[in-house]
């Protein structure tokens, strides 16, 4: 299995040589913090699909981290790995912003397991994301090439689809219409009428009045933009 890298923080080198070992066991790669600050620091500076945390270190604990990741948008998945096995401890780490709490001694399946659930939500979100396109009340699924307006489903031809998805990829950006031919038929050469006909035929699917466009709109001289408000 390919994983992301994961940062495993804990100021005892005996615990991170542990936790990486069983880790790369699964083919999965590993980084090490020896403390709080080391760690938000490598967070900064590199992307991690987890963070495995524990909240008794000397620089920093382990809560401070949390705290500081979530409040700087760090949302990487975070489990706490601790000897502290009081529930207020748990619930106080959980409602801070990390998603388990294990404690020691632990399980090496229970936690091998758990590690690779997260994993599989994190790439299957991943995919999820790449394969959809949002832009104000629209939402394009790229691999079924769907269209859906305020949830209900617009049907749109092939051609339509791909203007589609080139324009809410570049949405509010304003696009030539030798960029859109070249896009979307694949062609240097640029057929101005085809290109209009197709964009009529898209406002009529998309604009509430296609004679007073919204949201696809002409740059006179240039070509099109594709504004939304998100």
């Amino acid at each position: 299995m390919n994983y992301n890298k994961i940062l495993v923080v804990d100021d005892d080198p005996s615990i991170r040589r542990i936790i990486c070992r069983i880790l790369n066991s699964e083919g999965i790669l590993t980084d090490e913090a020896s403390g709080g600050l080391e760690a938000i620091q490598k967070t900064e500076n590199n992307t991690y699909s987890l963070i495995i945390l524990d909240l008794v270190m000397d620089d920093m604990n382990g809560f401070q981290v949390i705290q500081h990741l979530r409040a700087h948008s760090i949302l990487t998945p975070l489990f706490v790995l601790s000897g502290r096995q009081a529930e207020a401890d748990k619930v106080l780490a959980l409602g801070i912003g990390a998603d388990d709490y294990i404690t020691k001694p632990f399980s090496n399946v229970v936690f091998s397991a758990k590690v690779k659930a997260c994993l599989r939500r994190v790439s299957l979100s991943a995919a999820a994301s790449s394969n959809e396109l949002y832009a104000g009340c629209f939402r394009y699924i790229c691999d079924e090439m769907r269209l859906f307006k305020n949830n209900a489903e617009l049907f749109l031809s092939s051609k339509e689809c791909l203007l589609m998805k080139y324009f809410l990829s570049n949405q509010n950006k304003i696009l030539t219409k030798e960029q859109i031919y070249s896009h979307v038929w694949n062609d240097t050469f640029i057929d101005d009428n085809t290109i209009m006909v197709h964009i009529r035929r898209l406002r009529m699917k998309i604009e509430d009045d296609p004679n007073h466009p919204v949201y696809l709109r002409n740059v006179r001289g240039i070509g099109y933009q594709f504004m939304v408000k998100n």
